[in-house]
C-alpha cells in the first residue's frame, strides 16, 4: 500500500455497459480497475454498472444510478469513487458536488487515467521516471485547474493526490504551463543522455521484453540475466527500463525489460515515456510476453499490438511467449452440455491448435516462475539472435 501508516482508503467502482463493451467485458475491465485500485492501496467495497449507450455529459451515469452511488457512499463512508473511463473536467466537477459523505464532505472522484498516473507517481524511483510522470500529471491536470485549485479541502493526500496534485497550490495557469515547458526541456536533455547510453552499448543484438502489465516480463528478465529486477504481483512494478547483457551458449546480446502496457494507457504517459519506449523502437527483436492464464489475454495481445503500432514498432521481428502455463485453467463442458463452445472451454492443447497454430512468428508456452519449457524458449531466442547476428556481422560466424 502506498500510504503506509494511514488508514486504508475505501472505494467504489463505476462502469458503463454499451455496444462496445457488454456485461462480460465490463466485468473484466472492472476486475482490472480493481487490481489498479488495489495496487494503489484502496479497498473496493462495491461495483456499480449501468446500461447506457453514451456517458451522461453532466454526471457520466444517469440520475438514478448516481443516487444509488450517493446513498451507498453516505452509508458506508466511502473515500473514493473511481470511474473506468476518463471523465471530463465538467463531469468530475459535477460529481464532486453531487457525491458527499454523511458529514457533507466531498468524496474524491477519480477516473482510470488519474489512478494510473497515481500508481506511476508512487512507482517512479529514478529522476528520469519521476520527471516523465510529473510531466504527464501536469498535462492531464492543466484543463482541470479551475476545479483542482479553487478550494483547499481537496489537498488531503491519499490516492489520486500524489506528485503534482499535493504540492503548494499553483493557481496561475501560466505557472503550470511554464512548469510543463521546463519538464519538457529537462526530458529532452535526459533523452539525449539515454540515446548516448544506448549508442555506447556496442553493436550487440538488442532484445526487448514487451507485453501487458503484470504478465511476468521481469520474472523472465531475472531468469535469463540472473539479475534481481524488481518483480511482484502488482500492476506497473517496472517503470524504469532495465538493460542487462545476457549470454545464451556463446552468444551475447542485450535484453531490456520495459514498462507494461495497459488498456486505455493515458496518451500523456505514452508521450512522456518516449525515451523509455525508444528501447522498444530500437530493439532488433521483441519478445511479446502474454499471461495465458488471464481470461482476456487475447484482448491484451490486441492492446499491446496496437500500442506497438502506435509507437512505430509494429513491424519488428517478434517472438510470442505465452507465460504462466502453470496457472492456466479451463472449464471442461459436460457431455450433455449443448451450448456453443467458448474460449474458456478450451484446454491448453486445444488453444495451441487454434489460431495460435497459424501464427507466422514463433509461438512458445512457458512458465517463467516454475522454469517450464525454458530451454525451448532459450533455443528459439538463440536461433533468432544468431540469424540476425550472422546477417549483420558475417565475419563473426566462427563464434558459433
Amino acid at each position: 500500500m502506498f500510504d503506509t501508516g494511514k488508514k486504508q482508503e475505501t472505494a467504489v467502482l463505476v462502469g458503463l455497459i454499451n455496444k462496445s463493451q457488454d456485461d462480460e467485458k465490463v466485468t473484466e475491465y472492472l476486475d482490472e480497475l480493481e487490481f489498479l485500485a488495489d495496487t494503489a492501496g484502496a479497498k473496493i467495497l462495491k461495483r456499480f454498472t449501468q446500461r447506457l449507450e453514451h456517458p451522461d455529459s453532466r454526471t457520466f451515469v444517469g440520475s438514478g444510478k448516481l443516487n444509488d452511488i450517493r446513498v451507498f457512499v453516505k452509508e458506508n463512508a466511502v473515500d473514493i469513487v473511481i470511474f473506468d473511463d476518463e471523465l471530463s473536467p465538467a463531469q468530475q466537477r459535477n460529481l464532486e458536488k453531487e457525491v458527499k459523505t454523511d458529514k457533507d464532505q466531498k468524496v474524491k472522484v477519480l477516473d482510470r487515467t488519474t489512478l494510473i498516473l497515481d500508481i506511476f507517481a508512487a512507482r517512479a524511483r529514478t529522476a528520469h521516471a519521476k520527471t516523465q510522470v510529473e510531466l504527464a500529471q501536469y498535462q492531464y491536470l492543466l484543463p482541470r485547474l479551475t476545479k483542482m485549485w479553487s478550494h483547499h479541502d481537496r489537498i488531503k493526500g491519499g490516492i489520486g493526490m500524489k506528485g503534482a496534485g499535493e504540492k503548494e497550490i499553483e493557481t496561475d495557469r501560466r505557472i503550470v504551463r511554464d512548469r510543463i515547458a521546463l519538464l519538457k526541456e529537462r526530458l529532452v536533455t535526459i533523452d539525449k543522455q539515454m540515446e548516448t547510453q544506448r549508442k555506447s552499448r556496442g553493436e550487440l543484438i538488442r532484445v526487448a521484453l514487451v507485453g501487458y502489465t503484470n504478465v511476468g516480463k521481469s520474472t523472465i528478465m531475472n531468469m535469463l540475466s540472473k539479475s534481481e529486477v524488481f518483480a511482484e504481483n502488482k500492476l506497473f512494478a517496472t517503470l524504469d527500463t532495465t538493460v542487462r547483457k545476457v549470454v545464451i551458449e556463446n552468444l551475447p546480446f542485450l535484453l531490456s525489460d520495459t514498462v507494461g502496457f495497459i488498456r486505455k494507457l493515458p496518451t500523456t504517459l505514452v508521450e512522456s515515456f518516449k525515451s523509455t519506449l525508444d528501447e522498444v523502437r530500437e530493439a532488433d527483436i521483441l519478445v511479446h510476453v502474454v499471461d495465458i492464464s488471464h481470461a482476456g489475454f487475447e484482448d491484451q495481445i490486441n492492446v499491446v499490438n496496437q500500442t506497438l503500432t502506435d509507437i512505430g514498432a509494429g513491424d519488428k521481428r517478434t517472438i510470442l511467449v505465452f507465460n504462466k502455463i502453470d496457472a492456466f485453467t479451463f472449464e471442461e463442458k459436460e457431455a450433455d452440455d449443448l451450448t456453443p463452445m467458448t474460449r474458456k472451454n478450451l484446454s491448453l492443447d486445444q488453444l495451441k491448435k487454434s489460431w495460435m497454430n497459424n501464427l507466422n512468428s514463433p509461438c512458445l508456452f512457458i512458465s517463467a516462475a516454475n522454469k517450464q519449457n525454458i530451454e525451448e524458449f532459450k533455443k528459439v531466442l538463440y536461433d533468432n539472435i544468431k540469424e540476425l547476428h550472422e546477417k549483420r556481422y558475417p565475419y563473426n560466424k566462427f563464434l558459433y
